[in-house]
């Protein structure tokens, strides 16, 4: 008879999820030296917050590392734009989640910087950082790739704002209405369009909406935001946002799992995405030799996105404070005590 093992309820052991996602990991040769000037950036930009601002900046998260093999092949101008759109990202992502700015000016100014960010001019940090590195990505971008991030950039925020209504009002979300809203509140949308701009090609409207292209992003989509709900639960949990935003939440309550049970069919859910990718890569049409070389080059960056953010993960202090070395060697999650409420 197989060994049942139990597992103590104050623990949880993560999916082999990179055992699982077989794409190399590249790492972008400008990475420190891009690293350290985004970090700058961030930095002098931050100066212009109010105080009560400046403390939710995250400045040791080392968003150049994430960008480097997210973008491995992109040139140091390039890369320092992704690096400091992460940075953005993850300071406006946290600034409206806990309502440290008025989400709605805030998303009408940053939305207004990228439509015109040679002639708006505004107060609003966000969107002087938004201004910042969108004038720079204009330089080199084609037409296609820059309506694209603004598209993206528009669902995010739309998705943000759902989510601060739903947690004001108490909603709980159910297994669809989590995934419809999750997979435009990660903002790894915006990240495709940035693909083609390290890589300098602008594709046709008609491949990036072909139906297999649109299969493989949903699958890096899953792949990227159901791993990172993995990783980042434990972090939520101790401070009561899972019921909000993460994947693992949804699932004990939707289909009654524990909480090991709820990792493991989320890791399942990874797997699928990758299964999911592979199978859509295979029915690839061609739109000729030169469109096919870029759209090569497009699925690569895909796989980039899967495997870069991954390993990030994994290393980062973010979701498993001091003790991610051993955390990566073993997987076993200790749970964090949650907060005291107020």
């Amino acid at each position: 008879m197989a060994r049942v093992i139990s597992i103590p309820h104050n623990l949880f052991i993560l999916p082999d999820l990179i055992s699982h996602c077989h794409y190399p990991l590249r790492q972008n040769p400008h990475c420190y030296a891009v690293s350290r000037a985004s970090d700058q950036w961030l930095f002098d930009m931050m100066r212009l917050a109010e105080p009560e601002i400046r403390g939710h900046a995250h400045i040791d998260m080392d968003t150049g590392a994430l960008a480097a093999v997210c973008y491995p092949n992109a040139d140091a101008f390039h890369l320092q734009v992704c690096s400091d759109f992460l940075n953005w990202l993850f300071i406006m992502d946290d600034w409206m989640e806990y309502n440290a700015v008025d989400l709605q000016r805030t998303r009408e100014s940053c939305i207004f910087a990228l439509r015109d960010p040679i002639n708006f001019d505004t107060e609003q940090l966000g969107a002087k950082m938004c201004k910042s590195f969108f004038s720079r990505l204009r330089e080199t971008a084609g037409p296609g790739c820059t309506e694209r991030f603004i598209h993206a950039s528009e669902l995010f925020f739309a998705a943000v704002a759902k989510q601060v209504d739903d947690r004001t009002k108490g909603n709980m979300y159910d297994l669809e209405s989590y995934v419809a809203l999750r997979q435009n509140l990660s903002a790894v949308k915006i990240g495709f369009p940035l693909i083609e701009f390290v890589a300098q090609i602008d594709l046709p409207d008609e491949v990036v909406s072909h139906p297999v292209v649109m299969a493989l992003q949903d699958a890096t989509n899953d792949h990227t935001i159901w791993s990172n709900d993995i990783f980042s639960y434990n972090m939520e949990q101790s401070r009561g946002d899972v019921h909000w935003h993460n994947m693992v939440a949804v699932l004990m309550h939707e289909r009654g799992l524990d909480l090991q049970g709820a990792i493991d069919y989320a890791g399942q859910m990874c797997k699928n995405a990758i299964q999911h990718f592979e199978s859509s890569r295979a029915n690839l049409p061609s739109w000729g030799e030169e469109v096919d070389k870029q759209v090569a080059i497009y699925v690569e960056g895909m796989q980039n996105c899967m495997v870069g953010p991954l390993h990030w993960q994994s290393n980062s202090a973010r979701y498993f404070g001091k003790d991610v070395h051993v955390v990566k060697r073993d997987r076993i999650v200790k749970l964090i005590p949650k907060r005291p409420t107020m």
